[in-house]
């Protein structure tokens, strides 16, 4: 499982990967500090499999996962990257990828080789697509063959980030939660409804999740503009600057 084909990443994207495309530059000093508060965060538990999701669409989420990811893998860790919004993907097209297969194809028994949806991307980092759009999202994401496929893949690399759809319009995250070590939240600024963000939170504990912290994403106070803040429950807070979908 995972094997590298040595194909070259893509930087040209929707997303900006600035993990990537401004190595050096303070924004991702920003997700580092991120990374680092995330770690803090689960320290109490050995963090193999983290979920990013929102509480409503737009909010960054997919910016935040791809950014991770990649700061991850720079890290030395061997990290899989998963686009688990069967509804509405967007990581092909970030990192150039197609998306005949993927995740949606694995799980329902559309493929024999789980490797045929992995892809190599830089360094550590490997990306497996959401696939075509499936009828029934909700069923495949809550299923064993997720639960199976997720303690595979920890077998074998040593992150996994699932790229999760907005909580509040379908239950597909909700049903996620609990198969993963940690969750963060993305919550955008002047976009999300503070009722909304409670939902969110409210539906995450009821599904037993742990919920790490929250990134507030797109916050301006006069010397930052577009930026990101990290809050978790035991690690203080970081910056990363960026523009998202």
């Amino acid at each position: 499982m995972f094997k590298r084909k040595g194909q070259n990443i893509t930087t040209t994207a929707s997303i900006n990967l600035t993990t990537i495309n401004e190595p050096t530059s303070v924004i991702t000093e920003q997700i580092k500090t991120i990374r680092t508060n995330i770690n803090f965060a689960a320290t109490d538990k050995n963090l193999r499999t983290l979920m990013v999701t929102s509480a409503m669409l737009g909010e960054g989420k997919s910016t935040v996962s791809c950014n991770l990811a990649v700061e991850y893998a720079k890290e030395g860790m061997q990290v899989l990257l998963v686009d688990a919004d069967l509804r509405r993907p967007t990581i092909h097209t970030t990192f150039g990828l197609e998306n005949h297969k993927g995740l949606s194809s694995w799980l329902a028994n559309q493929m024999d080789n789980v490797n045929d949806a992995i892809h190599p991307v830089i360094g550590n980092l490997f990306v497996m697509t959401s696939g075509p759009k499936p009828p029934n999202p909700a069923e495949l994401l809550g299923s064993n063959k997720m639960t199976e496929f997720l303690t595979s893949a920890t077998r074998k690399l040593d992150l996994v980030i699932v790229d999760a759809p907005p909580i509040l319009p379908v239950t597909d995250s909700q049903l996620l939660a609990n198969k993963v070590d940690g969750t963060v939240l993305v919550v955008r600024q002047g976009v999300a409804q503070k009722a909304a963000v409670r939902d969110a939170v409210n539906s995450l504990k009821k599904s037993q999740a742990n919920i790490l912290g929250a990134v507030l994403n797109d916050v301006r106070d006069g010397s930052h503009h577009g930026y990101y803040g990290y809050y978790g429950y035991s690690s203080g807070y970081g910056y990363y600057s960026d523009e998202d979908e």
